[in-house]
């Protein structure tokens, strides 16, 4: 249940601001959205500081401490101290990191703007940016908490409230100060996504207030035992988050670097300054909003592997670990093939009809066969953060950003912006490698290549029967009727060619029936 909830959120307000990106490209122009993307670059690095592995640490404290209470039939007032003791620890570890990065950025703001991103216009935004830092450090322990306790319904509802209220903000300063140039443009957009994040905020700390606890499955007409508090709880959050904090640190440190570099170095393979900006804004600003904008739906299940295979760890559950494990690669080799194929035969339609930008198009086609590997890592990544391979996963990362810098300053300056593309597709792919080995090792899963053939196949023949039914009917099919059908003639051939087994309708129907 909170998985189809959380992906219907998910894809709801992805799909919205999917379509307002487009909007605020199109009111903006690509040079101030590559502006923007540049400013965005240097905050995600502060974000990164500010969260510092909150929302995994309180994921993991939370869901791991009502399994242990469940074990010992502990509920009721008992039971609500035990995890608000644990969210404290995670809400003290995220209000020092949250008021240091605020500070950080506030004051180094100057310099940033100045000499690392080379453009003075970006100062005003950096520092309104800085004040949403606390905010988003806050609401990441708060949406972990929920998420350990699986009332994801909570973290929709705060996600909601976010993207409608910055969209609101953004259209609001877009028709009153866009008007007088590119800085205030970008300082539109910025000021709604600060504003944005304390209205998050306020409505988290309003649901955590109301929220009535939690029922334990175990026997209620049992007394509970009496409540032992548990001390350290700020000490195991930083024990938890600071390892995967420290990786996030260096790897958005290279992250930032990379995309710093990727402008200069298309400056020095012949692009004029204002083109090599246009061009980052359509590969960043563009094409990969709406490649990833379908992975919401593996990303909303990935995010709930987390305390469901926390659990598993804590009561040394092996088998029920594997059967997740073996579920969730199938399912994301199933979508990520699909939505593959339908933006490399949809690239142009869908780069003209959502952006009026062919050249978006071409960067969707170029990355879409590396999509089913992007979706799997994430899902893979998600299982090993549950099953305590958080050092693990920072270690991969690391190398994936560090090579990711070294190829942008090898390629880039040479080949231009299609360079970057084969950096992408080198890191990526060296990224996956790495995780599904360590995945596959940890959880004894023994990965089968018809998992990857038959959704692969199935995902070429359908696009290819719609393409040849358009040539044979001499019309061309409205895209969103073309795309439907290449669906469904996909999913019929999933079922005939038995990749989907009547197991697994049996087993969607039983958890469709249980919600």
């Amino acid at each position: 249940m909170n998985a189809i909830l959380l992906s219907a959120v998910t894809v709801g307000l992805r799909a919205i601001g999917v379509s307002f990106n487009a909007f605020v490209a199109k009111k903006i122009g690509s040079q101030a959205l590559g502006l923007f993307t540049l400013v965005m670059s240097v905050y995600s690095l502060a974000i990164t500081l500010a969260v510092s592995g909150v929302n995994l640490a309180a994921v993991r404290m939370t869901s791991e401490r009502l399994a242990r209470c469940e074990q010992k039939g502990i509920g009721g007032k008992a039971l609500r101290q035990a995890l608000r003791q644990e969210l404290a620890g995670c809400i003290g570890y995220s209000l020092f990191f949250g008021l240091f990065a605020g500070m950080l950025l506030f004051t180094l703001s100057g310099i940033l703007g100045t000499y690392v991103l080379g453009d003075i216009r970006t100062i005003p935004s950096l520092r309104l940016l800085s004040i949403g830092l606390v905010p988003i450090s806050l609401s990441s322990a708060l949406a972990g908490y929920f998420t350990g306790l699986r009332k994801v319904y909570k973290n929709a509802a705060i996600s909601i409230c976010e993207q409608f209220v910055q969209i609101a903000l953004v259209s609001a300063g877009l028709v009153i100060i866009a008007p007088r140039g590119i800085e205030y443009a970008c300082l539109a957009v910025v000021a709604g996504a600060a504003i944005s994040e304390i209205a998050s905020l306020i409505l988290a700390v309003l649901l955590y207030i109301t929220d009535r606890g939690v029922k334990i499955r175990s026997n209620e007409s049992v007394a509970s035992p009496p409540y032992k508090r548990r001390s350290g709880a700020l000490s195991r959050a930083a024990a938890i988050a600071f390892p995967v904090a420290a990786g996030s640190y260096v790897r958005q440190g290279l992250l930032c670097a990379e995309h710093l570099a990727i402008p200069s170095g298309l400056r020095k393979s012949g692009a004029n300054p204002d083109g090599a900006l246009a061009s980052y804004g359509v590969l960043h600003g563009m094409a990969f909003p709406l490649i990833f904008f379908p992975s919401s739906v593996i990303s909303a299940f990935a995010s709930l592997l987390v305390p469901e295979l926390s659990e598993c760890l804590a009561t040394n559950n092996e088998i029920r670990a594997r059967e997740i494990g073996i579920k969730v690669v199938r399912v994301s080799l199933w979508f990520s093939m699909g939505v593959a194929g339908i933006f490399l035969a949809f690239s142009h339609a869908l780069g003209m009809g959502v952006y009026d930008s062919s050249e978006a198009g071409r960067y969707i086609a170029a990355f879409a066969p590396l999509v089913p590997l992007m979706y799997l890592d994430t899902s893979v990544d998600s299982i090993l953060k549950g099953l305590g391979q958080q050092v693990y996963c920072m270690k991969v990362n690391i190398l994936d950003a560090g090579l990711s810098l070294i190829l942008v300053l090898t390629l880039v300056p040479r080949f231009g912006i299609w360079g970057y593309v084969a950096c992408v597709y080198i890191t990526e792919t060296v990224n996956a490698a790495l995780s599904i080995s360590r995945m596959l090792a940890v959880t004894k899963i023994r990965f089968l290549l018809r998992w990857v053939a038959v959704p692969g196949l199935s995902a070429l023949a359908a696009c290819s029967g719609v393409r040849l039914l358009t040539s044979f009917l001499h019309t061309s099919l409205p895209m969103p009727l073309q795309i439907g059908l290449t669906i469904l003639i996909y999913v019929i051939l999933l079922i005939l060619s038995r990749s989907i087994t009547r197991l697994d309708i049996q087993y969607a129907k039983k958890m469709l029936l249980r919600t």
